[in-house]
């Protein structure tokens, strides 16, 4: 029992020695640890287990001897049973110290190959570790029940561990191939991207050998369109060319036809000249019987006639021959026959004087006493005249205008009347050429007077410009071909004449249909004013004459005047039908007295400036003044006041100011009675406009600008 007892102290001293103390872990695998890392290291015997061996023999010995000794077999060891157990018991704890120091003592070389051999492997699984069982000992064990059930323990531990190690090589191989198929995977992946790459690549450059081929293909139908439009063209230009050479053709045939035609006709004319030139010899050679003209004088004039007969009769003879009349020889017969004419009227003057003479003389008497009945008559006149202006002057109010505008405005009309004389050639032309000069210096002078409107500033200048040009004699355009005033030595003149006409045309139409055009109208008046004085003077002449109230002036009907001669000195419009109606009236004056507002107080921006203005305010404060020192008249009076003051009150009262104030409240509380008391019911419209107007501007003190008035904006359009 004492033998036992030393087992376990035995087996109890290598429990408490430090590679006795195992510790064992459940979670070295997650930790990553190897659970064989304590089994690397040799197990080693303490320094007290020599002396529990030395003991045990010691004791084993003394038993045997005394059981020898008395001859008895003891139940415990034997000799040899103890020397079993001890060398069994220390052999087999060398070898697994041996095995154990083989583990721990073999090269990290040979582990890591191992270690790889095991990871590349995946049929054959080497061992972990290279602890191996004891070899069955013959001796006999020492173990007791609880050593045994320890020992198994760790046996079992050991297969755990193992198998768990085994676990941890597969999971660890399993990572590995499922990392090298991921790797494999993306290279493949890569590979295919690669390939359509290179297939993309492929499809752009067959795409691109194909877009080339497309644009040679263009290219080429491109060429072969543009050869073929060449072609048409060059076919074109042939068949236009051959079109001309047959319109050539045509034409020269056209104008062989013409040269005959026009060559029968020269034959006709110079005919019926000749015809009429020995008629008018005839008509000569008769007035050579008895009568007032002297015998001298009719034979002369008979042989001049004679001679011209013979120069038609050399012309016709040329013609005899086959050949039409030239232009030259029909120049010669006409000129002849000019002449014969001439010859005649020459002759019927001598006749003429003779007899005026005769008839003078048988007059004189007679005018003698008409002079002397037109002298008494005419005192008969002075004297109610006189009465009626005596009559005038007391009651404040004259009928006529004051002797000095009566003279300026029969001054326009000579200085008119002398310039349509001077023209009188040029206008009664019978010349086609001249007739066409005459065609296209109207045209010059009334279009660009038409186009004028409120479109821009800039279009008005273009057309005061084209004005200004024909005035000054240059060459402007009209009709597609260029005229100049100058192309006749009358055209001048005309082309004044013509240009005053009209506008005052285009106040009588234009302003009467649309107030505010009057303000463009007599910019473009104002600028030609400034620059040709007598185009001015002609428009006044004009307006004088077709509305004489401009003057103011309001004519009084003579004695020997018709109804129809009386109106029309008033400025009504008299034809076939009849005389004008009153309203059609009264707009044409608005027109022309609105337009005549508008010039008095309007100057062209671009002229000199320097000078006064042609035709001032001055020239609108004395009408206004005349104005109301003349009997009104009924509805024309109020309706030409009320125009006349809207367009032109505000810059009067401007220029004028307390006076101009003075001026309308002696029109409203003097003259506006006078107009109402010659008013009748039905022509009170006209008559309350401008009552009202007056009240209005007394009221404010104030008149407001006219309507169209043309700002400073309008002329940088």
């Amino acid at each position: 029992m004492q033998a036992d007892g030393l087992r376990w102290e035995t087996i109890e001293a290598l429990k408490n020695s430090p590679k006795g103390k195992l510790h064992y872990d459940p979670h070295w695998s997650e930790r990553g640890e190897d659970i064989l890392e304590g089994y690397h290291e040799s197990p080693s015997l303490s320094s007290y287990s020599a002396a529990v061996v030395e003991r045990l023999s010691s004791v084993h010995l003394q038993k045997s001897r005394l059981s020898s000794g008395s001859g008895e077999s003891s139940p415990g060891f034997s000799e040899e049973a103890h020397n079993s157990f001890s060398s069994s018991s220390i052999l087999s704890l060398n070898n697994r110290n041996n095995g154990l120091s083989t583990v721990s003592t073999e090269s990290p070389v040979k582990q890591d190959s191992e270690q790889v051999g095991s990871e590349a492997s995946t049929d054959t699984e080497p061992p972990l570790d290279p602890v191996r069982s004891p070899p069955p000992t013959t001796g006999l064990f020492l173990l007791s029940p609880k050593a045994m059930k320890t020992a198994g323990r760790i046996i079992r531990f050991e297969e755990e561990t193992k198998h768990k190690a085994k676990l941890a090589v597969r999971w660890r191989q399993e990572e590995q191939e499922k990392l090298v198929a991921a790797v494999v995977s993306s290279e493949s992946e890569q590979l295919k991207r690669f390939e359509e790459l290179m297939e993309l690549k492929q499809r752009q450059d067959l795409q691109s050998v194909r877009d080339m081929m497309d644009r040679e293909t263009k290219e080429s139908i491109g060429r072969q369109e543009k050869l073929k439009e060449e072609q048409r063209h060059r076919m074109k230009i042939l068949n236009l060319r051959l079109r001309e050479a047959e319109q050539q053709r045509l034409r020269e045939a056209e104008l062989e036809k013409q040269r005959q035609a026009d060559g029968r006709e020269r034959l006709r004319g110079l005919n019926s000249i000749q015809e009429e030139v020995l008629q008018l010899n005839q008509v000569l050679n008769a007035q050579q019987g008895p009568s007032e003209v002297p015998a001298q004088n009719l034979a002369s004039l008979c042989q001049r006639g004679n001679q011209l007969c013979s120069q038609v009769s050399e012309v016709v003879r040329k013609t005899t021959e086959g050949d039409f009349p030239s232009v030259e020889d029909m120049t010669v017969a006409e000129r002849a026959l000019h002449d014969m004419r001439a010859l005649i009227r020459l002759q019927q003057e001598e006749v003429t004087k003779a007899q005026e003479k005769k008839k003078k003389e048988a007059e004189l008497e007679e005018q003698r006493r008409k002079e002397e009945e037109q002298k008494a008559k005419q005192e008969a006149e002075k004297k109610a005249a006189d009465a009626a202006k005596e009559k005038a002057k007391k009651t404040g109010l004259q009928a006529e205008p004051e002797d000095s505008t009566l003279k300026w405005f029969k001054e326009l009309q000579d200085s008119a009347a002398s310039v349509a004389k001077s023209f009188e050639d040029f206008s009664t032309t019978k010349d086609a050429k001249t007739k066409k000069l005459k065609l296209e210096l109207m045209k010059a002078a009334v279009i660009p007077v038409s186009q004028i409107s409120t479109k821009s500033g800039s279009h008005l200048r273009e057309n005061f410009e084209k004005i200004e040009k024909l005035l000054s004699g240059k060459t402007v355009q009209s009709g597609g071909m260029t005229v100049s005033a100058t192309h006749h030595p009358q055209g001048l003149q005309f082309a004044s004449y013509k240009l005053a006409e009209k506008f005052v045309k285009q106040g009588e139409e234009e302003v009467a249909s649309h107030f505010e055009a009057a303000f463009p109208i007599a910019a473009v008046a104002s600028g030609v004013w400034e620059l040709h004085p007598v185009v001015g003077d002609l428009f006044l002449a004009h307006l004088h004459k077709k509305c004489p109230y401009s003057v103011p002036y309001f004519p009084q009907r003579k004695h020997s005047a018709t109804a129809e001669e009386h109106h029309r000195r008033l400025g009504y419009r008299v034809d076939d039908s009849g005389v004008e109606g009153e309203d059609s009236f009264l707009k044409r004056m608005s027109g022309m007295i609105r337009l005549y507002a508008a010039i008095i107080q309007i100057r062209w921006p671009y002229g000199s400036k320097q000078g006064p203005a042609p035709h001032g305010l001055n020239h609108g404060w004395r009408w206004l003044a005349q104005m109301l020192n003349m009997e009104p008249l009924a509805d024309t009076t109020a309706t030409l006041l009320f125009d006349f003051l809207e367009v032109c009150g505000n810059a009067l009262m401007k220029q004028y100011q307390g006076q101009f104030w003075k001026l309308i409240l002696l029109l409203k509380e003097e003259y506006v009675p006078r107009i109402k008391a010659v008013t009748s019911s039905g022509q009170m419209g006209s008559f309350i406009r401008l009552e009202q107007f007056l009240q209005t501007s007394l009221q404010k003190r104030q008149i407001s600008p006219p309507k169209g008035q043309l700002s400073s904006v309008f002329w940088r359009t």
